[in-house]
């Protein structure tokens, strides 16, 4: 079995310099980085990781604890967190927590006991959340992701209040005062930050909301079609809507089409979060993107940094939407 020594005789260089390299404990220039990972390959030497790992006190491994059962959305996070992650020399472990506060906890503390050096979380509540109490209580690092309910942790998102109140004014610039607003899960600050900026947008308008239109708590397309369905069975139905998220969004699109409304003919459709489809949608549907990239390439870099600096201050990064204007809300209503 090949070892260090054979790597540093190959490569021409010190067994120090090979260590280097490995472990990047000092910076080496490109060029003995290039022979001495030439040299690895050529005598086949593996790196013992785990004794490596056991005695540098880390693993470079990251935990990664996000629904990733039903939202597309978080899809697009995970490959971006993992790429980083795969540049900074990291491995990534993904559980699903399927957005169960006790799952999560369970998957919490299945990263802590497997010493990982940190883990990023999409937290499914608030603050109090036994998953997050669990991280404030070992000391584990930890980048919320999405959803940031604490302000006492590292998290990376997206601005959702005046986003949404971006929608309402385009969907008022275009003549609809009766909007239809269907929101994902109830205690997500995701949620709670749309919702409130969905009330917002209406007041800054003149417009009163109206709770009938206002539907919280969906996880499924099938309940927000639910929801877009009874909207439409009241007296004065909406003639525009808003979802609160990709799923919510298609269980609109659903309970229309279910309903033969055409779009944007008949009602007007926004939604918060952009499909990787969505060009392919007759209509194109007009949306408020997230930038899914920066945000997984963020977390994971914000995490190694956290790894590094255990007590330096937590930060939380809201980046921009931006919202991609297409044919969802047809022309100038009268």
């Amino acid at each position: 079995m090949a070892t260090i020594l054979d790597v540093a005789r190959a490569a021409g260089v010190a067994t120090s310099t090979v260590s280097h390299v490995l472990n990047r404990t000092r910076t080496v220039s490109p060029e003995t980085t290039k022979a001495v990972e030439a040299a690895i390959r050529a005598v086949g030497y593996t790196p013992n990781v785990l004794a490596r790992s056991l005695a540098q006190s880390v693993t470079n491994t990251i935990g990664l604890a996000v629904s990733a059962s039903a939202n597309h959305y978080f899809v697009d996070v995970i490959n971006a967190i993992e790429a980083e992650c795969a540049r900074l020399g990291m491995m990534v472990l993904l559980a699903n927590t399927r957005d169960d506060p006790e799952e999560e906890l369970k998957v919490v503390a299945a990263f802590h006991q497997r010493r990982v050096d940190g883990i990023v979380l999409a937290p499914s509540g608030g603050s109090h959340l036994p998953a997050i109490q669990y991280l404030r209580a070992h000391a584990i690092p930890a980048v919320m992701v999405d959803r940031l309910p604490a302000d006492d942790f590292d998290g990376i998102g997206v601005e959702n209040y005046e986003a949404t109140i971006a929608l309402v004014t385009h969907l008022v610039g275009k003549g609809h005062s009766r909007i239809g607003f269907v929101a994902g899960q109830a205690g997500f600050t995701t949620t709670n930050e749309r919702t409130d900026g969905f009330a917002t947008g209406l007041k800054r308008h003149g417009l009163t909301p109206d709770s009938d239109l206002i539907s919280v708590g969906h996880s499924s397309i099938g309940s927000a079609r639910d929801a877009a369905v009874i909207m439409m069975d009241r007296s004065h139905p909406p003639t525009a809507f808003i979802g609160g998220n990709n799923l919510t969004t298609l269980g609109i699109m659903n309970a229309l089409s279910d309903l033969s409304l055409n779009v944007p003919r008949d009602i007007a459709l926004v939604g918060f979060d952009d499909f990787e489809w969505s060009d392919y949608f007759s209509p194109r549907l007009t949306v408020m993107a997230q930038p899914c990239q920066e945000i997984g390439r963020l977390a994971a870099l914000r995490l190694k940094f956290r790894i590094s600096n255990p007590t330096a201050r937590a930060e939380v990064q809201r980046l921009s939407p931006s919202m991609r204007i297409r044919e969802s809300c047809g022309l100038q209503r009268a």
